[in-house]
C-alpha cells in the first residue's frame, strides 16, 4: 500500500488534518490503536477558540456545532468569593463556544467515514520507520497480520505517550516541561450549570472551576493535592468544598446532585523542539501539553494542523518545501504564547504547597487589578479566545 501522508493516531488532531488533506485531494491515512467505540468514549471538555471554529467550518464539520455548541461572549473570574466579568466579545470582538472534544471527534469521524476516507482501527504497533530518508514507511498489525504503507510523510498525531516523539534521535529533541504539584478533582453532575459562562475561582483552600457540557449537564473541579484518593470524596463533601472557593453568589444558587463521573488529572506543562525531523511532523499532545486552566489543549492541535496542512498543500500543489521547513518554527511559535498564558492562568489561581499569606495577597491584587484594568483584561481576553495563526 501507498500513501502521500500517514497519520499516526485518529483523535480530533489526526483526523481534522486527514479531512483537510483530502478536501485538497491529498491521499492520506489514518492509524488509530483503539476502536472506534473507544475513542468515542474518551470524554474531554472542549473551550473551541474562533480558529478551530473557522477549521472545522473548512473541513465541513461544523454544522452540529453550530446548532448544539453554546457561544460565550465572555468568562467569570473570583477570589475570596467575589467575582466578575471579563468581556471577551466587548474586548476582542469574538467569542468561544463550549462544545466538547468527543463532539468534534464524532463529527469528524462521521464526515470521513460518509466521503470514503481512510481510516484504520485497532493497528497495534504502529511504527514509523526510515523517516530520514526520501522513503519513509509505517508498519503495524492489523488483526495478527503485518502491514506496511509507504509513503512521502508521516504526521505524528498520537499524543504525548504515542510513538512518533520517541523516532527522533534524543541528540536532537530537547524537551522542556513543569509539573504541578496539585491535580484537579472532577465530578460531572446531571444538574443545570451554575452559570451561563464558565467561572474561575481562586481561593485560599485552592482553585475550582464551574463548567458546563449543556444545559442539564454540568463539570465541576476542584484543585487536590497530587496524592488525593478519588474514594476520599463524596459528593456531599465535594459540593461542600466547591461551595466554599466558588463567589458567593454562585454557591448560594448552585444546584447539586448525585455524580455521574468522577476523576482526578494531574497537570504539567511541556513542549518538545523541534516538532518535525526529516520527514516526520508531530501535531498536538505528541509535541506539547498545557494545563486545563487556560483551555488551549484541543485549540493548540488545531492551530499545529493549520500550520502543517498549509505546508503540506504547498508542497504537493506547488512542489515547494519551505512551508514543511518552517513547520516547527512556526507552530512552536505560537505553542509558547499559548504555554505562557496557561501556566500564568495556573500560576494565578492555583495554592502552591509552598504559598505563604503573602503569596496569596499577591494573588488577590493581580486580580484585584484585573478586575480594575481594562488593559490587563484585554491582555486576558487575547489570549483566552485565541492569537491569530
Amino acid at each position: 500500500m501507498r500513501k502521500n501522508v500517514v497519520i499516526i493516531g485518529g483523535g480530533p488532531s489526526g483526523l481534522l488534518l486527514s479531512r483537510l488533506l483530502s478536501i485538497d485531494g491529498i491521499d492520506n491515512i489514518v492509524l488509530e490503536k483503539q476502536s472506534e467505540e473507544h475513542v468515542m468514549g474518551r470524554i474531554r471538555a472542549g473551550v473551541l477558540e474562533s480558529g478551530t471554529i473557522e477549521m472545522l467550518k473548512k473541513a465541513g464539520v461544523s454544522d452540529r456545532l453550530e446548532k448544539e455548541g453554546f457561544n460565550h461572549d465572555g468568562i467569570q473570574l473570583s477570589f475570596k468569593n467575589h467575582g466578575f466579568r471579563i468581556n471577551l466579545k466587548q474586548l476582542t470582538n469574538k467569542h468561544v463556544t463550549v462544545y466538547g472534544q468527543t463532539e468534534v471527534t464524532k463529527d469528524l469521524y462521521s464526515k470521513i467515514k460518509k466521503e470514503n476516507g481512510d481510516i484504520i482501527n485497532n493497528a497495534e504497533d504502529v511504527l514509523p520507520q526510515d523517516v530520514h530518508t526520501d522513503a519513509p514507511f509505517v508498519t503495524f498489525k492489523k488483526d495478527g497480520v503485518e502491514k506496511k504503507i509507504k509513503c512521502d510523510l508521516v504526521a505524528g498525531c498520537d499524543g504525548f505517550h504515542g510513538i512518533s516523539r520517541t523516532i527522533i534521535p534524543k541528540a536532537i529533541i530537547k524537551s522542556f516541561e513543569r509539573k504541578y504539584p496539585f491535580g484537579w478533582l472532577g465530578i460531572l453532575s446531571e444538574t443545570p450549570p451554575v452559570s451561563e459562562e464558565l467561572i474561575y475561582a481562586n481561593h485560599g483552600n485552592g482553585f475550582a472551576l464551574a463548567s458546563m457540557r449543556n444545559e442539564n449537564l454540568s463539570r465541576y473541579y476542584i484543585q487536590t493535592p497530587l496524592n488525593e484518593k478519588i474514594e476520599n470524596w463524596t459528593d456531599q463533601k465535594f459540593w461542600d468544598e466547591l461551595k466554599k472557593r466558588l463567589p458567593t453568589e454562585a454557591a448560594d444558587t448552585i444546584v447539586t446532585g448525585s455524580s455521574i463521573e468522577k476523576s482526578i488529572a494531574p497537570l504539567r506543562s511541556f513542549v518538545c523542539e523541534p516538532m518535525s525531523w526529516k520527514k516526520l511532523f508531530l501535531v498536538g499532545d505528541a509535541a506539547h501539553i498545557v494545563p486545563p486552566t487556560g483551555a488551549k489543549g484541543l485549540n493548540l492541535a488545531v492551530s499545529d494542523v493549520y500550520y502543517l496542512h498549509d505546508a503540506l498543500k504547498k508542497y504537493y500543489q506547488s512542489q515547494t518545501n519551505e512551508g514543511l521547513n518552517k513547520y516547527s518554527y512556526n507552530a512552536l511559535s505560537r505553542v509558547w504564547k499559548a504555554i505562557r498564558f496557561s501556566w500564568w492562568m495556573t500560576t494565578t489561581f492555583h495554592k502552591f504547597p509552598e504559598q505563604s499569606s503573602f503569596d496569596q495577597r499577591i494573588q488577590d491584587s493581580e486580580i484585584e487589578y484585573l478586575e480594575n484594568s481594562v488593559a490587563s483584561q484585554k491582555v486576558l481576553a487575547e489570549n483566552y479566545v485565541g492569537l491569530p495563526y
